[in-house]
């Protein structure tokens, strides 16, 4: 094995996903505290408080107490090399989310022990079913009253159409919870009666498991634990470590993120299971993390990390061979040869220069405005591309424009780069060069309007447009005199194809009868770009 294929395979990249309050940041966390990157976590719930998720870097975020931004932490721990990408947890923000799990690994999935499989999850859990993601889960918040463990396994595979293997099994829930059974290793993790207190021991077999929780676990839990371990022995899916790497099956950890329980078992399986980063398709075939290559392609865009320098951060993901600083690439759509001269890797706001970096590993680079999320970057001439990223289309509209009219020029920077953040859809109006917003949930326009104000200086007003469907016109004329009616109304998308916006399936389906020559797509994609 040499150098280039030792660092990729101590390389973990994983995004984690849930439900809005599921627990998703407070895990993260507590990842970061076993590997030395924080020394204290804040809490989301505390909007007063002084102290804020450490990967919830805006100030809305702070404020409102929900990540609705993609952060990215990079730490060591225990000899590998994680890259851990935060995603949003609300469904206003499922583009985002979507874009970031084209650039992991595996994913984490946690459930809410009380509410199992929640719509969010489901969604989110669609888009890496479809890629073959391997999901590892992690059933959050035992110290609480929820449902039966037997009961979840029965919803994961009902709902999400996963196998679920336990790896490890709880010992009671919320008032009798005393801690969990680890299946793989034969030990007992105790959860402490002061909540800090963690002790584990190993057991020969379920006699032994029997004696040791006498102690301290009343009967009918233990009764109820050792029925259901032999329920899972006899009839439960054995572990599949294949199936689990095509995404065909689940392993499920119990535990307690606020406490840190269960937080230390969960991240040692997990590294021990989880893929090191993986081969890719690209236009010119195969490219696997270890070729001597480089190559990556562009995921994120965010400007205004850093409110002091007004800066603007593209998010490479590394795909194969050596990244080194200044080292001379190719970008594939312009065909252009830059020099990365200023990379950097993060700790959600917090960042450092990077010398070198290898495949699965995310770099920052500073983007004077060159970089469009998608785009593939290369370590020679003889370029390639891995592929569009998925656009979704909007479902919400509004027009906007300045209070101020003498901000016009911080109006157009402000609305050009959050455009190109994939933070909003930008369309104009044909005539009168209108200023369109699209979004696919409402959050996203509170969002805009906030950045807009306190990272350009801009006031806004937005008038809300009553349409639900964007449909882009592949073939056909929109008739003139048909460009604007009270069901429908034609704009124009930010590279000047023309779009129809419909207030409802209704009125998108009377249109195509009465227009059989028309062909319309819910996505950009397959459109070509006007010449």
């Amino acid at each position: 094995m040499n150098d280039l294929q030792r660092e990729v395979n101590k390389r973990r990249t994983f995004a984690i996903i849930s439900h809005p309050d599921a627990g998703k940041t407070t895990l993260t966390e507590k990842m970061l505290l076993l590997g030395g990157a924080i020394r204290t976590a804040g809490s989301v719930k505390a909007k007063k408080s002084a102290k804020f998720a450490t990967s919830d870097w805006m100030e809305l975020e702070k404020q409102r107490g929900i990540s609705v931004t993609s952060s990215v932490m990079q730490f060591e721990y225990e000899g590998y090399k994680i890259n851990i990408l935060d995603t949003p947890g609300h469904q206003d923000f499922s583009e985002d989310t979507y874009r970031t799990l084209m650039a992991v690994d595996s994913v984490v999935m946690i459930l809410d022990v009380a509410k199992g499989v929640e719509p969010q999850t489901i969604k989110l859990f669609k888009v890496c079913s479809e890629r073959g993601i391997p999901i590892f889960t992690f059933i959050n918040k035992l110290d609480r009253h929820g449902k039966e463990p037997l009961e979840l396994f029965e919803e994961i595979e009902a709902v999400l159409g996963i196998e679920s293997t336990p790896m490890n099994y709880p010992i009671g829930m919320g008032p009798t919870f005393r801690g969990v059974y680890d299946r793989s290793d034969k030990t007992i993790e105790y959860y402490g009666e002061d909540r800090d207190e963690q002790t584990s021991r190993e057991v020969s077999d379920y006699e032994e498991l029997q004696a040791q929780l006498s102690n301290n676990t009343d009967e009918a839990t233990i009764d109820q634990l050792i029925e259901d371990l032999r329920l899972l022995d006899e009839a439960g899916n054995p572990f599949d470590l294949d199936a689990v790497m095509k995404g065909k099956q689940t392993p499920v950890f119990f535990g307690s993120a606020i406490s840190s329980f269960g937080v230390p078992t969960f991240l040692k399986h997990f590294l021990r299971m989880a893929p090191p980063p993986a081969s890719r398709q690209s236009s010119k075939g195969t490219v696997h993390p270890d070729d001597e290559e480089f190559s990556g392609f562009i995921f994120k865009i965010q400007a205004n990390m850093d409110p002091a320098h007004r800066d603007r951060v593209a998010f490479l993901r590394i795909c194969s061979g050596k990244f080194e600083k200044g080292m001379e690439t190719w970008l594939h759509r312009t065909g252009k040869s830059m020099k990365l001269s200023q990379p950097q890797q993060f700790f959600a706001d917090s960042r450092a220069a990077v010398e070198e970096a290898y495949a699965g590993d995310i770099v920052g680079l500073y983007d004077p405005g060159v970089y469009q999320i998608g785009d593939t970057i290369c370590g020679s001439k003889n370029t390639f591309d891995f592929g569009r990223l998925p656009m979704f289309p909007p479902e919400h509209f509004a027009k906007i424009r300045p209070k101020n009219a003498m901000k016009h020029k911080q109006y157009v920077k402000g609305i050009e780069q959050l455009a190109q953040e994939g933070a909003i859809q930008v369309y104009r109006t044909p005539k009168f060069e209108e200023t369109i917003l699209g979004a696919v949930g409402q959050l996203q326009f509170d969002v805009f309007l906030y950045r807009m104000e306190h990272e350009y200086g801009v006031d806004l007003l937005m008038e809300r447009w009553p349409y639900q469907l964007a449909r882009w016109v592949v073939k056909g004329e929109v008739p003139d005199k048909d460009t604007r009616s009270d069901t429908r109304m034609l704009i124009h998308d930010y590279r000047g194809r023309p779009v129809l916006l419909f207030k409802n399936e209704f009125s998108m389906n009377w249109f195509l009868d009465h227009n059989p020559d028309m062909e319309l797509a819910d996505s950009p994609a397959s459109v070509p770009e006007p010449k």
